[in-house]
């Protein structure tokens, strides 16, 4: 036999089996030195090859994040009390994180917004409807049509937030909602009476009618939901999404606000300035102007009965005004053809323009174009309200005189009700390129419009809140609180001395805890208050002196010097 067997015979069972796992690690750590060997080299060999120089999150530029700043940090190194101290902290952090957020979610906003650029020599506005169709996409083109109804004109239009539906109200009766997009008419009904003017609320399910004697709401198929007989003889509608309040002006000089969410009437005002016939709301503060016959404008709120301001603008009779989305400025017209711009922050005339006639419609568009419209012509203007413009942007002429116009949200169309139909025309630049879902989503389905209405009835603003100046409601009236702490001053205050005392053991379970402690209660009161009342004897508080009361009888006596 070999060596080899006589050594293994010899060994024991237990043994062998040692050594046969000792070989086996032995192979298995070989093998773990010889793959991390390989792992090192191949990094050092691929690490020139591997290196990003953009390692980490995309930074985001300081202008960018501006736009979404919420002001100052909070500074914590006033605060003792750490756990508060660290709630604020995280707070703060939590504010940041959603600032950055919303500042990098603009890389998703890949739509741009652009304008008519012209070639040396060429004016845009001779630039025709047809020309500019044709050199749009298919979708855009589609959007420039006319309606012909010569029946029941003249007509008044409203766009909904969201810039999908549309709203056609005839003089002579006819009402219409439509899918102008997808051309889909939801309803058309005939009141058998004159139409005055039309909005939808606060969602593209139901709308409001001026007509010839009371105001009444109709659902998206045409059905009559409520008449308000008490908003009589009305002439122009207007509607607060965030308030939940429909606006009303009447031909008898009355303002009335009324909360469509419970039916109740806000507030009632008689203007004591004639008929009202000129009205748009501040999209910023959703205060109300309307204009009048002696050439001035007034801006109302709900919570008072007089107009929180009162300004001249013209020597004659208002036509028309209208006032941009962020609430800055402010276009009017006159009979006596011109137009001028107002800053609505200082109240003052920053432009002043002379029409070929008087602009008997105005409005601003969501990137601030102003378009007027003068007889049977609309002409659309461009950074009219920064600096003087001599020509107008695009011109358009159409069959009849002009009754409505509005531009559409998020598009680039224009919206102009005439005596004869209605007509869409093609305004480049003049919507908004990105929409926020959040806000206006044209796309919505049923469930997100019903949740959208729930959120936003929880979000209602109340209308106590409609001032001029937003940023002064969550400011401190200064002066009423200094009124307040001199009173507090000027009252006597004094602090009574503390009482030590003990009170003497006594027999028979009286001399028990809680018996104790009222005797001591009742001695510690009864010296307080006479402590209190000696205070006030040797410091009298002055008391107002009263007029003496006088009789009935008193005015028949004689007056003496």
């Amino acid at each position: 036999m070999s060596r080899y067997y006589s050594i293994t015979e010899s060994k024991k069972s237990g043994e062998v089996e040692k050594e046969i796992k000792r070989k086996e690690e032995k192979k298995e750590k070989s093998k773990h030195k010889k793959a991390k060997f390989k792992e090192e080299t191949e990094k050092t060999f691929y690490e020139e090859d591997d290196f990003d120089p953009y390692e980490g999150p995309v930074t985001v530029p300081n202008e960018v994040l501006k736009k979404y700043q919420r002001g100052k940090r909070l500074d914590v190194r006033h605060l003792r009390s750490k756990s508060h101290k660290a709630g604020l902290i995280q707070a703060d952090k939590k504010i940041r994180q959603s600032v950055q957020l919303a500042a990098r979610s603009e890389l998703l906003l890949q739509e741009e917004a652009g304008f008519l650029e012209p070639d040396e020599n060429e004016d845009t506005y001779r630039v025709k409807q047809e020309e500019i169709a044709a050199a749009a996409d298919i979708t855009s083109a589609t959007k420039y049509f006319d309606l012909s109804l010569t029946e029941f004109g003249p007509y008044k239009i409203n766009y909904s937030r969201d810039g999908r539906h549309l709203l056609l109200g005839g003089y002579r009766g006819h009402v219409a909602a439509m899918d102008w997009v997808t051309k889909r008419l939801l309803c058309e009904i005939n009141v058998m009476e004159s139409v005055h003017d039309l909005c939808w609320l606060h969602l593209p399910t139901m709308f409001a009618t001026a007509q010839k004697d009371w105001v009444y709401v109709y659902d998206s198929k045409g059905v009559e939901l409520h008449c308000i007989k008490r908003l009589s003889r009305v002439l122009q509608l207007e509607f607060l999404p965030y308030h939940f309040l429909l606006v009303t002006s009447s031909e008898k000089g009355f303002l009335a606000w009324l909360d469509v969410s419970i039916g109740k009437m806000v507030k009632e005002t008689y203007t004591k300035a004639g008929r009202l016939n000129i009205m748009c709301q501040n999209p910023y503060n959703a205060v109300v102007a309307t204009g009048h016959p002696n050439g001035s404008v007034s801006m109302w709120s709900p919570n008072v009965e007089k107009p929180l301001a009162r300004m001249l603008c013209h020597p004659h009779p208002i036509r028309s005004i209208a006032i941009d989305n962020k609430g800055l400025y402010m276009a009017t017209s006159c009979v006596d053809r011109t137009m001028k711009i107002f800053d609505v922050r200082t109240l003052k005339c920053l432009q002043s323009y002379k029409l070929g006639a008087a602009a008997g419609f105005l409005d601003f568009s969501q990137q601030g174009l102003l378009s007027a419209g003068l007889g049977n012509v609309v002409e659309v203007y461009k950074d009219c309200c920064t600096q003087a413009v001599k020509s107008p942007y695009i011109r358009h002429k159409i069959t009849s005189t002009v009754s409505d116009i509005q531009f559409c949200p998020y598009e680039d169309v224009l919206g102009i009700g005439y005596s004869s139909g209605f007509s869409s025309i093609l305004i480049p630049g003049a919507g908004q390129a990105n929409f926020d879902a959040y806000e206006s989503n044209p796309f919505m389905t049923k469930s997100q419009r019903r949740e959208m209405e729930v959120k936003s009835l929880l979000e209602k603003i109340q209308p106590e809140l409609i001032t001029l100046n937003p940023g002064q409601l969550g400011s401190i009236d200064i002066p009423t609180l200094k009124d307040k702490l001199e009173k507090k001053k000027s009252l006597p205050h004094v602090k009574p001395p503390k009482v030590e005392f003990e009170p003497r053991p006594k027999a028979k379970g009286r001399s028990k805890s809680a018996r104790v402690f009222k005797r001591k209660k009742i001695v510690q009161e009864t010296a307080k208050r006479n402590f209190i009342k000696s205070a006030v004897k040797e410091k009298p508080v002055e008391k107002e002196k009263s007029k003496p009361s006088q009789g009935v009888l008193d005015r028949f006596k004689s007056k003496t010097k």
